[in-house]
This record gives C-alpha cells, sequence and structure tokens, in this order.
C-alpha cells in the first residue's frame, strides 16, 4: 500500500467546531498536516477565528471546502446535514468533484449518507465514524464504517487519523453503542477527574495540586488497563487491602451509586443517538 505525504493532501471540514478542532488542530499541531492545505467552513467568523490562527483557509461557503479539497469531514451537528449540503450545491463551482467524505455525524447512518450526499455526487464515497476530543492532544479514539470506498481510501483514512489515537473498523450495528462510550465517555471521565479533585480539595489539598494528581489517576489506571491486560476489577483487588483506606473509599462509592451511574451514563447516550438516527429518517420521508 502506497505512503502518503499528509502535508500535501487537501482536506477540508464543513463545520469547525469541538470536533473538527480535535482532528484538525491536533493533526496540525503534530505536523502531519499542513495548514495551508486545510479548508474549513462555517457559519460565522467567530468560530472560524481559531482556524484563521493556526494558518487554515477559511471560507462561509461550504462550496469552497467541496472546490478545494480530496477529503471532507463533515463535522456539523445532524441535524444540520441538509442545509450544508444544500450550502455545498449552491456555492461551489466544480461539479466534477468527487471527494471523500468522512462523517462525523451522532446517529446519521451510512445509508441516509448515501442518500443525502448523492445529491451533490454521483455514488459518493463515504466514511462513518466517531471520533472523540482527546484527539486533540494525540490521544483520541476513532471507530469507523464505509461504503464505496477502495482499500487505499480506507488505509489512507486510518493512517491519518491513526496519528492522533487508535483507529477500528467496526460492524454499523455497533457505531451507536461504541459512541456512548468512546464519543461521550471523556465527559464523564471529566467529571470523575472533577469530583476526585473536589474530595481532595475539601481535605486541605490545593486545587491546582489536586487537579493534577486526579487527571494523572485516570492516566496511569488506563494504561495499567491497556499495558498489562489484566480485568480492572483484578486491577481494583490488588489496591484494595482488608480493612483499608481504599476499600473504605469503594465502599463509599458503590453506595453513592457510582457503578450504576456510569452505566446509565453509557446507555442514556446511546439511546440519544438513535434518537437522532430516527429522526433523520422521519425528516427524510417527509
Amino acid at each position: 500500500m502506497a505512503k502518503y505525504n499528509f502535508k500535501s493532501t487537501k482536506i477540508g471540514f464543513i463545520g469547525g467546531g469541538n470536533m473538527a478542532s480535535a482532528i484538525g488542530a491536533g493533526l496540525i499541531r503534530k505536523g502531519i498536516l499542513n495548514p495551508a492545505n486545510v479548508w474549513v467552513s462555517a457559519r460565522t467568523n467567530r468560530t472560524l477565528g481559531f482556524w484563521s490562527d493556526l494558518g487554515t483557509n477559511t471560507a462561509l461557503k461550504n462550496g469552497e471546502v467541496f472546490d478545494n479539497c480530496q477529503i471532507i469531514f463533515l463535522a456539523i451537528k445532524p441535524n444540520m446535514l441538509d442545509d450544508a449540503l444544500d450550502g455545498v450545491k449552491l456555492t461551489r463551482t466544480n461539479l466534477f468533484s468527487n471527494p471523500l467524505f468522512v462523517s462525523v455525524l451522532v446517529g446519521i447512518s451510512l445509508d441516509t449518507l448515501v442518500n443525502k450526499i448523492s445529491k451533490i455526487v454521483t455514488n459518493p464515497k463515504i466514511i462513518r465514524c466517531l471520533p472523540n476530543t482527546p484527539m486533540m492532544v494525540g490521544e483520541g479514539i476513532t471507530v469507523y464504517c464505509s461504503t464505496n470506498i477502495t482499500d487505499q481510501d480506507e488505509y489512507m483514512i486510518k493512517t491519518l487519523l491513526s496519528y492522533i489515537g487508535v483507529v477500528e473498523n467496526v460492524p454499523e450495528s455497533l457505531m451507536n453503542a461504541i459512541g456512548g462510550l468512546t464519543g461521550s465517555g471523556p465527559a464523564y471521565a471529566y467529571l470523575v477527574i472533577e469530583a476526585l479533585a473536589d474530595g481532595a480539595v475539601m481535605m486541605g489539598v490545593p486545587r491546582p495540586m489536586a487537579t493534577k494528581f486526579a487527571a494523572q489517576v485516570l492516566v496511569g489506571s488506563g494504561k495499567m488497563v491497556l499495558e498489562t491486560g489484566r480485568h480492572p476489577g483484578q486491577l481494583k483487588d490488588e489496591v484494595c487491602s482488608p480493612g483499608g483506606t481504599t476499600i473504605t473509599g469503594v465502599h463509599a462509592m458503590e453506595c453513592g451509586q457510582v457503578r450504576a451511574s456510569m452505566m446509565n451514563a453509557v446507555q442514556a447516550a446511546v439511546k440519544k443517538s438513535n434518537e437522532f438516527a430516527l429522526a433523520t429518517v422521519a425528516h427524510r420521508r417527509v
């Protein structure tokens, strides 16, 4: 398989918000992408200010991204997809462009994406992916599925995103379920970090120190699971001495139903993703 010089690859983002920033800024800051070859469109100059500071090309017209890019990330809200594609159709000048579309829209299936993007491109090449915001610091997770793409297309996107995290191809039937963990999970982790830090502050630890140590606890614990291959329950038991401080703390967490709350959070996020999918299909039939 051919190697890629991504600095010469023209990559675009329709939508310049948090997820686009995590991907684009993560790749630019690692030196993988040349900002001069990145195009970003958004509805307001306020959003585009971040991208201008990075040295990318910015536009208020989605057609400019379509005209200039080989790969286009669709990074708008799910309910904005139709308007975004209408914007492409109305403002493009290159009617023969056939970019690879990479959707990061939560809950929007490949079938729905094909149906909608086919209005501007015949037989569109589409990858549906679910990344997460830690990609900005090179520690993200992306799962993906695809349609009508070549092995070379897949290799290119998988290689590109692997510079900023773990990338894995999964069945589309699992996308929403995985997204409730990987896509929403950072927010849950931030809550845990904040809560642990608050506990330490309550016991007299200065706030900056408490936050730093709480974040490192999650980093170190995650690496222990990944690098040892041991079950999290086993690793937890190894920290809990009989009658000790840690098992007392674990008991307090169980009394607060922390485990059930985490499970419920993933379940709620997946349910919302499924609702997005149903709403989009219903809108398409109207």
